[in-house]
C-alpha cells in the first residue's frame, strides 16, 4: 500500500470495479422485474383488481420506511465477522431472491393476502441488502476519479441486470407458456419458472460481489458506537447536498416507475403488438452499454451539473417524440417508436445512473460538517427516498388505469390515452422538475476533494 492510498485515496482493479459492479446486475434482477413486470403480473395473471394492485405495490414501501430508519442505524454502529457492509448481500440476498420468486407465484390466485405478504417481505428484504450495498460504495475509497470509473462500471451492470430483464422476462415466459404468451392465466407457471432461473443467477452474482469488496474506508468503532437513530434526523438538518440528492432521486424513482410499469401496457394494449414488448423495454437499456462508460469524459468536459442537465433535456426531446409518432398512426412505425425509445432513455440512463456517484460526495460532506461517517444512516434516507418514489410511480399507473376504464378485454380509447400519458407525457414534466432540483446541487468534485483530504488530516492527527 502506498502513501497515497494510506490516506484513503484507494485505486481498484479492474476485477474489484465488475465485482462490485456485479451486486448492482443482482439487485437489478429484482428491481426491474418489480419495476417493469410487477403491475403486470398482478393485475394480468394473478387476477388482482387494478386497484388492489396500486395499493399493493403503494403500503409495502411506505412501512420498509420504518425498517429503513432502523436498519441505517444497525448496520453503522455493528461490525458483522464477514464485513460491515458486505455481510448483508448474502444475509439478505440468499432470502431476497427466494421470495423474489413466491411473488410470482400462482398457487393461491387473486388472494390479496398472499401477494401482499410476499411482497412486504420482498421490500424488506431488498432494503436488507440494497441499504449496506449503498454504504459499502462508500466504503471502497474516498478518491472522486475511482469512484467516477466505479460508477461507470456498475451502471453498465446494472443496466445489464435491466436488459436481461426488459428482453429477457418476456422472451422467457413466452418460451415455457404452452401459447408463446404472457398474459393468459395459463402463462403463471412460466412466470413462475423464468423467475428461479434469474434467482439463481442472482444468488451467484451476489456471492461474487461478496468475494470482491473489500471495506476500507469505514469508521472507527469508538465513533461508530456513538452513532443514533436521530442523526438522520440531524444530519437531514445540516447536510444541504444530502436534501438535494435524495429529492433527486425520490423524483426520479416516481419518473421511472411511471413509465416502467406502463411499457408492457404500451406495447401489448396501445400497439396490439404484444411481441415487442421485450424489445421495446430492452431498447431502453442500449445506452448505458454506450455512453456510460464515457461519463468520466463526458463529466471532464462539460462539468458535472451540465452533464446532469444536459441528459435530462435528451430525455424530454425523446418523451416527445414518442408521443408524436405514437398520436399520429401515419408515423407509427415499430423503427421510428425504438428510435424515440432510445434517445429518451440515453438521457434518463446518464442522468440516473451517475446520480448514485453523488451518494458518497454527500457522505463526505456530511463526515466534514458532523464529524460522524454514517454512510449506513445516509444509504437509509436515500433508501426512504427512493422506496417512496418507485412506490407513487407505481401506485399512480395503476390508479390512472383504474380511472380510465381499463379492461383488458375490451381496451377503450380512453384508456389507450391514460397508457400513452403514462408512457410519454407525465414523465416529460417530472423531467422539468429534475433539471430544477439538480441546478441547485453545489458540490464541485474540487470541493469533494478538498473536504475528503481535510478529513483524512483530521483522522491522522
Amino acid at each position: 500500500m502506498n502513501t497515497k492510498e494510506s490516506e484513503g485515496f484507494y485505486k481498484l482493479s479492474f476485477l474489484q470495479r465488475v465485482g462490485f459492479g456485479s451486486g448492482d446486475f443482482a439487485q437489478n434482477l429484482i428491481f426491474q422485474t418489480v419495476m417493469q413486470y410487477v403491475s403486470f403480473f398482478f393485475g394480468t395473471i394473478a387476477g388482482l383488481p387494478k386497484g388492489a394492485v396500486a395499493l399493493l405495490v403503494f403500503i409495502p414501501p411506505v412501512i420498509n420506511i420504518f425498517m429503513s430508519m432502523w436498519l441505517g442505524t444497525f448496520v453503522d454502529k455493528n461490525n458483522p465477522k464477514w464485513g460491515k457492509y458486505r455481510s448483508y448481500l448474502l444475509f439478505g440476498g440468499i432470502p431476497l431472491m427466494a421470495f423474489a420468486v413466491l411473488c410470482f407465484y400462482d398457487g393461491f390466485h387473486g388472494s390479496i393476502v398472499y401477494y401482499f405478504t410476499m411482497y412486504i417481505v420482498m421490500c424488506l428484504l431488498y432494503t436488507v441488502v440494497s441499504l449496506p450495498y449503498g454504504a459499502l460504495f462508500a466504503s471502497l475509497t474516498r478518491d472522486v476519479g475511482e469512484m467516477d470509473k466505479l460508477t461507470s462500471v456498475r451502471m453498465v451492470l446494472a443496466n445489464l441486470g435491466g436488459l436481461t430483464i426488459a428482453f429477457g422476462v418476456p422472451t422467457m415466459v413466452a418460451y415455457f407458456s404452452p401459447t408463446n404468451t404472457i398474459k393468459g392465466e395459463g402463462d403463471a407457471q412460466a412466470w413462475f419458472y423464468t423467475m428461479c432461473i434469474l434467482a439463481v443467477l442472482g444468488v451467484f452474482l451476489l456471492i461474487f460481489c461478496f468475494s470482491q469488496s473489500k471495506e476500507r474506508v469505514i469508521e472507527k468503532t469508538e465513533k461508530a458506537a456513538k452513532i443514533k437513530a436521530s442523526d438522520m434526523w440531524n444530519e437531514l438538518v445540516q447536510n444541504k447536498p444530502l436534501r438535494i440528492v435524495a429529492l433527486f432521486i425520490f423524483t426520479a424513482f416516481a419518473m421511472m416507475s411511471i413509465y416502467n410499469a406502463a411499457g408492457a401496457y404500451y406495447t401489448t394494449y396501445f400497439l396490439g403488438k404484444e411481441e415487442l414488448t421485450g424489445w421495446f423495454q430492452g431498447v431502453g437499456f442500449l445506452p448505458a452499454f454506450i455512453f456510460l462508460p464515457f461519463i468520466p469524459a463526458i463529466k471532464k468536459a462539460i462539468g458535472k451539473k451540465q452533464m446532469f442537465i444536459g441528459f435530462l433535456v435528451v430525455a424530454i426531446v425523446g418523451m416527445a417524440l414518442l408521443y408524436i409518432v405514437s398520436t399520429f398512426e401515419v408515423l407509427r412505425l415499430t423503427w421510428l417508436i425504438m428510435v424515440a425509445q432510445f434517445i429518451k432513455s440515453t438521457g434518463i440512463i446518464v442522468a440516473t445512473g451517475y446520480m448514485w456517484a453523488l451518494v458518497p460526495e454527500v457522505i463526505s460532506y456530511g463526515e466534514w460538517k458532523t464529524g460522524k461517517r454514517m454512510p449506513g444512516t445516509i444509504n437509509a434516507v436515500i433508501g426512504i427516498v427512493f422506496q417512496l418514489g418507485m412506490a407513487i410511480g407505481l401506485f399512480f399507473p395503476n390508479m390512472l388505469l383504474e380511472l380510465v376504464g381499463f379492461d383488458k378485454t375490451d381496451v377503450t380509447s380512453l384508456a389507450l390515452q391514460g397508457i400513452l400519458w403514462l408512457v410519454a407525457v407525465i414523465p416529460a414534466l417530472i423531467l422539468f422538475v429534475l433539471i430544477f432540483i439538480m441546478s441547485k446541487y453545489e458540490l464541485t468534485d474540487e470541493k469533494v476533494d478538498m473536504i475528503n483530504k481535510e478529513i483524512e488530516e483530521r483522522n491522522s492527527k
